[in-house]
């Protein structure tokens, strides 16, 4: 189905675009409330999700280069083989493609991951994610959807 590559182009704009005005807009660390359980933040993530090997020492910069790369190459492939039935794997893919690929080009260009979106309650606070995380988050649960569907099918 490489007719839903154009998923992956506008989840990757998006991701870049929201980045590049964070970046343009916030310092480290600042806050902007938009809702009581809701901030705008600018913080950096040279790790994986939730931080996963942050203080490494910088060789995981490159490490999730190659693997991001990797990864994308891969469910390329697996985009472009899809019969038409396939439309809730293909929108998976490409969702998980154009984050994969908004993350990749922030390690590239900063060394590290811009996060913004912030989501707490009280002084409880999950990790701050993006734009490119959420579309990868949801591009997998898509795919989970159609596996559990499939399964029940057979």
């Amino acid at each position: 189905m490489p007719g839903l590559l154009w998923l992956s182009v506008v989840v990757l704009v998006l991701d870049q675009a929201t980045k590049f005005w964070i970046l343009a807009t916030f310092h480290e660390y600042e806050v902007l409330t938009v809702l009581p359980v809701f901030n705008l933040t600018l913080v950096y993530n040279t790790g994986a999700a939730f931080s996963f090997l942050s203080d490494a020492g910088g060789w995981q910069r490159w490490f999730f280069i190659g693997l991001g790369t990797l990864v994308s190459i891969i469910m390329v492939v697996w985009l472009l083989r899809l019969r038409s039935g396939e439309r809730l794997v293909g929108v998976g893919l490409a969702m998980v493609i154009g984050g994969a690929v908004g993350n990749i080009i922030d390690r590239l260009w900063l060394g590290k991951v811009v996060d913004f979106l912030q989501w707490h309650w009280h002084d409880a606070y999950f990790p701050s994610f993006n734009v490119a995380d959420s579309a990868i988050t949801l591009g997998v649960a898509l795919l989970l959807l159609d596996g559990l569907r499939g399964a029940r099918t057979e």
